[in-house]
Protein backbone atom coordinates (compact mmCIF):
# COMPACT_ATOMS: atom_id res chain seq x y z
CA UNK A 1 0.00 0.00 0.00
CA UNK A 2 2.96 2.30 0.44
CA UNK A 3 3.50 2.20 -3.32
CA UNK A 4 1.04 5.04 -3.94
CA UNK A 5 2.85 7.40 -1.62
CA UNK A 6 6.28 6.16 -2.63
CA UNK A 7 5.69 6.85 -6.32
CA UNK A 8 4.30 10.31 -5.66
CA UNK A 9 7.08 11.19 -3.28
CA UNK A 10 9.73 9.74 -5.59
CA UNK A 11 8.44 11.85 -8.45
CA UNK A 12 8.54 14.94 -6.26
CA UNK A 13 12.02 14.02 -5.06
CA UNK A 14 13.36 13.67 -8.61
CA UNK A 15 11.92 17.04 -9.54
CA UNK A 16 13.55 18.69 -6.56
CA UNK A 17 16.81 16.89 -7.29
CA UNK A 18 16.93 18.29 -10.81
CA UNK A 19 16.13 21.79 -9.60
CA UNK A 20 18.38 21.88 -6.56
CA UNK A 21 21.22 19.56 -7.44
CA UNK A 22 20.23 16.63 -5.18
CA UNK A 23 18.36 15.90 -1.98
CA UNK A 24 19.47 12.78 -0.19
CA UNK A 25 17.86 11.70 3.05
CA UNK A 26 20.22 12.66 5.93
CA UNK A 27 21.97 9.68 7.52
CA UNK A 28 19.92 8.05 10.30
CA UNK A 29 16.57 9.42 9.09
CA UNK A 30 13.91 7.27 7.37
CA UNK A 31 13.35 7.93 3.68
CA UNK A 32 9.87 8.87 2.49
CA UNK A 33 9.50 5.44 0.86
CA UNK A 34 10.03 3.74 4.23
CA UNK A 35 7.39 5.70 6.14
CA UNK A 36 4.29 3.86 7.36
CA UNK A 37 1.30 6.00 6.37
CA UNK A 38 -1.41 6.23 9.03
CA UNK A 39 -4.76 7.89 8.38
CA UNK A 40 -6.27 8.91 11.71
CA UNK A 41 -9.78 10.25 12.28
CA UNK A 42 -10.37 11.91 15.65
CA UNK A 43 -13.78 12.79 17.10
CA UNK A 44 -12.94 16.45 17.72
CA UNK A 45 -11.62 18.57 20.57
CA UNK A 46 -14.73 18.54 22.75
CA UNK A 47 -12.97 17.72 26.01
CA UNK A 48 -9.65 17.92 27.82
CA UNK A 49 -9.44 14.13 27.50
CA UNK A 50 -9.81 14.29 23.73
CA UNK A 51 -7.07 16.90 23.40
CA UNK A 52 -4.70 14.76 25.47
CA UNK A 53 -5.59 11.72 23.37
CA UNK A 54 -4.76 13.58 20.13
CA UNK A 55 -1.46 14.80 21.54
CA UNK A 56 -0.54 11.24 22.53
CA UNK A 57 -1.13 10.08 18.96
CA UNK A 58 0.79 12.93 17.36
CA UNK A 59 3.75 12.38 19.67
CA UNK A 60 4.06 8.75 18.57
CA UNK A 61 3.29 8.89 14.85
CA UNK A 62 6.08 11.19 13.70
CA UNK A 63 8.42 10.98 10.72
CA UNK A 64 11.30 10.55 13.16
CA UNK A 65 9.57 7.37 14.37
CA UNK A 66 8.97 6.17 10.82
CA UNK A 67 5.41 7.34 10.15
CA UNK A 68 3.54 9.80 8.01
CA UNK A 69 0.38 10.83 9.89
CA UNK A 70 -2.69 12.12 8.07
CA UNK A 71 -4.77 13.56 10.90
CA UNK A 72 -8.44 14.42 10.42
CA UNK A 73 -10.77 16.00 12.99
CA UNK A 74 -14.46 15.20 12.49
CA UNK A 75 -15.87 18.02 14.63
CA UNK A 76 -18.14 15.49 16.39
CA UNK A 77 -20.02 14.54 13.23
CA UNK A 78 -20.11 10.91 12.15
CA UNK A 79 -20.67 11.80 8.50
CA UNK A 80 -17.35 13.64 8.58
CA UNK A 81 -15.64 10.54 9.94
CA UNK A 82 -17.10 8.31 7.24
CA UNK A 83 -15.94 10.77 4.57
CA UNK A 84 -12.46 10.83 6.12
CA UNK A 85 -12.21 7.03 6.13
CA UNK A 86 -13.20 6.92 2.45
CA UNK A 87 -10.58 9.56 1.67
CA UNK A 88 -7.93 7.50 3.46
CA UNK A 89 -8.94 4.48 1.39
CA UNK A 90 -8.55 6.51 -1.81
CA UNK A 91 -5.12 7.65 -0.62
CA UNK A 92 -4.14 4.02 -0.04
CA UNK A 93 -2.83 4.55 3.47
CA UNK A 94 -1.24 1.61 5.27
CA UNK A 95 -3.46 1.78 8.39
CA UNK A 96 -6.60 3.60 9.45
CA UNK A 97 -6.95 4.62 13.09
CA UNK A 98 -10.52 5.51 13.99
CA UNK A 99 -12.01 7.02 17.14
CA UNK A 100 -15.69 6.35 16.32
CA UNK A 101 -18.19 8.94 17.51
CA UNK A 102 -20.95 6.37 17.93
CA UNK A 103 -21.06 2.59 17.69
CA UNK A 104 -23.56 2.12 14.86
CA UNK A 105 -23.38 2.88 11.15
CA UNK A 106 -19.92 1.55 10.31
CA UNK A 107 -20.49 -1.71 8.42
CA UNK A 108 -20.35 -0.31 4.89
CA UNK A 109 -17.29 1.93 5.13
CA UNK A 110 -15.30 -0.58 7.18
CA UNK A 111 -16.14 -3.22 4.56
CA UNK A 112 -14.67 -0.86 1.95
CA UNK A 113 -11.46 -0.58 4.01
CA UNK A 114 -11.28 -4.37 4.34
CA UNK A 115 -11.71 -4.86 0.60
CA UNK A 116 -8.90 -2.35 0.03
CA UNK A 117 -6.68 -4.39 2.34
CA UNK A 118 -6.28 -1.59 4.91
CA UNK A 119 -6.39 -2.68 8.58
CA UNK A 120 -8.53 -0.49 10.85
CA UNK A 121 -7.59 0.07 14.49
CA UNK A 122 -10.31 1.40 16.79
CA UNK A 123 -9.23 3.73 19.57
CA UNK A 124 -11.18 4.69 22.71
CA UNK A 125 -14.65 3.73 21.50
CA UNK A 126 -16.01 0.63 19.79
CA UNK A 127 -18.21 -0.10 16.76
CA UNK A 128 -21.24 -2.37 16.58
CA UNK A 129 -20.75 -4.41 13.41
CA UNK A 130 -21.95 -7.87 12.39
CA UNK A 131 -18.49 -8.90 11.18
CA UNK A 132 -15.76 -8.25 13.75
CA UNK A 133 -13.09 -8.90 11.12
CA UNK A 134 -13.88 -5.42 9.79
CA UNK A 135 -11.45 -4.05 12.37
CA UNK A 136 -8.06 -5.44 13.30
CA UNK A 137 -7.85 -4.28 16.91
CA UNK A 138 -9.39 -2.06 19.56
CA UNK A 139 -7.36 -0.06 22.07
CA UNK A 140 -9.04 1.80 24.91
CA UNK A 141 -10.86 1.58 28.23
CA UNK A 142 -13.44 -0.81 29.62
CA UNK A 143 -16.17 1.75 30.17
CA UNK A 144 -18.55 -0.69 31.80
CA UNK A 145 -15.85 -1.51 34.34
CA UNK A 146 -15.25 2.21 34.93
CA UNK A 147 -18.93 2.62 35.72
CA UNK A 148 -18.66 -0.35 38.06
CA UNK A 149 -15.91 1.44 40.02
CA UNK A 150 -18.14 4.49 40.43
CA UNK A 151 -21.13 2.43 41.49
CA UNK A 152 -19.05 0.50 44.03
CA UNK A 153 -17.96 3.81 45.56
CA UNK A 154 -21.59 4.95 45.75
CA UNK A 155 -22.59 1.70 47.46
CA UNK A 156 -19.89 2.16 50.09
CA UNK A 157 -20.61 5.86 50.57
CA UNK A 158 -24.36 5.40 51.03
CA UNK A 159 -24.23 2.04 52.81
CA UNK A 160 -27.00 1.83 55.38
CA UNK A 161 -28.72 5.01 54.15
CA UNK A 162 -32.43 4.92 54.96
CA UNK A 163 -33.40 8.02 53.02
CA UNK A 164 -33.56 7.96 49.21
CA UNK A 165 -30.29 8.51 47.35
CA UNK A 166 -31.32 10.96 44.64
CA UNK A 167 -29.19 10.95 41.49
CA UNK A 168 -28.96 13.23 38.47
CA UNK A 169 -27.30 11.45 35.57
CA UNK A 170 -25.64 13.61 32.88
CA UNK A 171 -24.76 11.48 29.87
CA UNK A 172 -22.13 11.82 27.17
CA UNK A 173 -22.69 11.64 23.41
CA UNK A 174 -25.64 9.24 22.90
CA UNK A 175 -24.61 5.93 21.36
CA UNK A 176 -20.91 6.31 22.09
CA UNK A 177 -19.17 3.40 23.80
CA UNK A 178 -18.27 5.50 26.85
CA UNK A 179 -21.87 6.64 27.26
CA UNK A 180 -23.29 3.15 26.83
CA UNK A 181 -20.92 1.49 29.32
CA UNK A 182 -21.06 4.13 32.04
CA UNK A 183 -24.83 4.44 31.69
CA UNK A 184 -25.38 0.68 31.91
CA UNK A 185 -23.44 0.48 35.17
CA UNK A 186 -25.52 3.19 36.83
CA UNK A 187 -28.88 1.97 35.54
CA UNK A 188 -28.21 -1.57 36.75
CA UNK A 189 -27.22 -0.24 40.18
CA UNK A 190 -30.35 1.88 40.46
CA UNK A 191 -32.43 -1.20 39.67
CA UNK A 192 -30.59 -3.18 42.35
CA UNK A 193 -30.97 -0.58 45.12
CA UNK A 194 -34.53 0.13 46.17
CA UNK A 195 -33.68 3.49 47.78
CA UNK A 196 -31.67 4.86 44.83
CA UNK A 197 -33.79 7.28 42.81
CA UNK A 198 -32.81 8.44 39.33
CA UNK A 199 -34.21 11.97 39.18
CA UNK A 200 -33.24 12.73 35.60
CA UNK A 201 -31.02 11.67 32.70
CA UNK A 202 -29.73 14.69 30.84
CA UNK A 203 -27.73 14.90 27.60
CA UNK A 204 -24.45 16.71 28.23
CA UNK A 205 -22.76 15.52 25.00
CA UNK A 206 -19.40 15.39 26.85
CA UNK A 207 -19.17 19.20 26.82
CA UNK A 208 -19.11 21.75 29.62
CA UNK A 209 -21.29 24.32 27.85
CA UNK A 210 -24.18 21.98 27.07
CA UNK A 211 -24.07 20.45 30.55
CA UNK A 212 -24.19 23.86 32.19
CA UNK A 213 -27.23 24.69 30.06
CA UNK A 214 -29.22 21.51 30.74
CA UNK A 215 -28.27 21.40 34.44
CA UNK A 216 -29.26 25.02 34.98
CA UNK A 217 -32.61 24.39 33.33
CA UNK A 218 -33.27 21.24 35.34
CA UNK A 219 -32.17 22.65 38.71
CA UNK A 220 -34.34 25.71 38.17
CA UNK A 221 -37.34 23.39 37.90
CA UNK A 222 -36.69 21.65 41.24
CA UNK A 223 -38.81 22.82 44.19
CA UNK A 224 -35.90 22.33 46.61
CA UNK A 225 -32.17 22.64 45.98
CA UNK A 226 -31.37 20.13 48.71
CA UNK A 227 -33.12 17.33 46.86
CA UNK A 228 -29.99 16.05 45.04
CA UNK A 229 -27.41 13.71 46.54
CA UNK A 230 -25.30 12.67 43.55
CA UNK A 231 -24.59 14.00 40.07
CA UNK A 232 -23.13 11.20 37.95
CA UNK A 233 -21.16 12.93 35.17
CA UNK A 234 -19.86 10.86 32.27
CA UNK A 235 -16.69 12.93 31.78
CA UNK A 236 -14.74 15.78 33.38
CA UNK A 237 -16.10 18.52 31.16
CA UNK A 238 -19.63 17.47 32.08
CA UNK A 239 -18.57 17.65 35.73
CA UNK A 240 -17.22 21.19 35.28
CA UNK A 241 -20.51 22.34 33.73
CA UNK A 242 -22.55 20.61 36.44
CA UNK A 243 -20.41 22.10 39.22
CA UNK A 244 -20.85 25.59 37.82
CA UNK A 245 -24.62 25.18 37.51
CA UNK A 246 -25.01 23.65 40.96
CA UNK A 247 -23.10 26.41 42.73
CA UNK A 248 -24.90 29.15 40.82
CA UNK A 249 -28.18 27.59 41.97
CA UNK A 250 -27.02 27.71 45.59
CA UNK A 251 -26.12 24.05 46.01
CA UNK A 252 -23.17 23.00 48.16
CA UNK A 253 -20.88 20.53 46.40
CA UNK A 254 -18.86 18.13 48.50
CA UNK A 255 -19.21 15.73 51.39
CA UNK A 256 -21.82 17.87 53.11
CA UNK A 257 -23.85 18.43 49.97
CA UNK A 258 -24.03 17.16 46.40
CA UNK A 259 -21.45 14.53 45.58
CA UNK A 260 -20.18 14.84 42.01
CA UNK A 261 -18.81 11.75 40.29
CA UNK A 262 -16.75 12.19 37.14
CA UNK A 263 -14.84 10.08 34.61
CA UNK A 264 -11.47 10.87 32.93
CA UNK A 265 -9.47 12.26 35.88
CA UNK A 266 -7.65 15.00 33.99
CA UNK A 267 -5.65 17.52 36.03
CA UNK A 268 -8.53 19.99 36.25
CA UNK A 269 -10.90 17.40 37.67
CA UNK A 270 -8.29 16.10 40.12
CA UNK A 271 -7.70 19.65 41.33
CA UNK A 272 -11.43 20.04 42.05
CA UNK A 273 -11.37 16.62 43.70
CA UNK A 274 -8.50 17.66 45.97
CA UNK A 275 -10.49 20.77 46.91
CA UNK A 276 -13.45 18.55 47.80
CA UNK A 277 -15.76 19.91 45.09
CA UNK A 278 -15.69 16.63 43.14
CA UNK A 279 -16.20 13.56 45.30
CA UNK A 280 -14.87 10.85 42.98
CA UNK A 281 -12.79 10.88 39.78
CA UNK A 282 -12.59 7.62 37.83
CA UNK A 283 -9.55 7.48 35.58
CA UNK A 284 -9.89 7.07 31.82
CA UNK A 285 -6.38 7.07 30.38
CA UNK A 286 -6.09 9.00 27.07
CA UNK A 287 -2.41 8.17 26.43
CA UNK A 288 -3.14 5.43 23.93
CA UNK A 289 -0.64 6.30 21.20
CA UNK A 290 2.02 3.76 22.30
CA UNK A 291 -0.55 0.94 22.43
CA UNK A 292 -1.79 1.78 18.92
CA UNK A 293 1.80 1.70 17.68
CA UNK A 294 2.29 -1.71 19.29
CA UNK A 295 -0.68 -3.03 17.29
CA UNK A 296 0.71 -1.57 14.07
CA UNK A 297 4.20 -2.95 14.67
CA UNK A 298 2.73 -6.38 15.41
CA UNK A 299 1.01 -6.34 12.01
CA UNK A 300 4.13 -4.99 10.31
CA UNK A 301 5.96 -8.05 11.64
CA UNK A 302 3.27 -10.33 10.22
CA UNK A 303 1.56 -11.00 13.55
CA UNK A 304 -1.97 -10.57 14.85
CA UNK A 305 -2.53 -7.93 17.55
CA UNK A 306 -4.80 -8.42 20.56
CA UNK A 307 -8.39 -7.86 19.50
CA UNK A 308 -9.13 -5.76 22.60
CA UNK A 309 -6.41 -4.03 24.60
CA UNK A 310 -7.60 -2.27 27.75
CA UNK A 311 -5.50 0.16 29.79
CA UNK A 312 -5.25 -0.07 33.57
CA UNK A 313 -7.09 2.64 35.48
CA UNK A 314 -7.82 3.75 39.05
CA UNK A 315 -10.07 6.02 41.11
CA UNK A 316 -9.25 9.18 43.03
CA UNK A 317 -10.79 10.90 46.05
CA UNK A 318 -9.55 13.92 47.98
CA UNK A 319 -7.91 11.59 50.50
CA UNK A 320 -5.78 9.89 47.84
CA UNK A 321 -4.61 13.08 46.12
CA UNK A 322 -1.78 15.57 46.65
CA UNK A 323 -0.74 18.59 44.62
CA UNK A 324 2.51 16.82 43.74
CA UNK A 325 0.63 13.82 42.38
CA UNK A 326 -1.57 16.05 40.23
CA UNK A 327 1.43 17.94 38.87
CA UNK A 328 3.11 14.68 37.95
CA UNK A 329 0.22 13.63 35.73
CA UNK A 330 0.72 13.83 31.97
CA UNK A 331 -2.84 14.99 31.29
Amino acid sequence: MRRFFSIALLTLGLALSCACGGGRTPPGEPSNEDLIVVGMCQVGAESDWRVANSESMKAVFTEENGYRLLFDVARQKQENQISAVRKFIQQQVDYIVLMPISESGWDSVLQEAKEAGIPVILVDRMVNVEDESLYAAHVGSDFRAEGGLAVAWMEETFQGAEDPVRVIHVQGTPGSTAQLGRTAALEEAVEAHGNWELLAQLDGDFTQAKTYEVMTEYLSSLPGKGDVDVVYCENDNIAFGALQALEEQGCVCGEQGVRIITFDATRGALTECLRGKIALAVECNPLLGPLVEEAIQTMEAGGTPEKHRYVEEQIFTSESLTEALIESREY
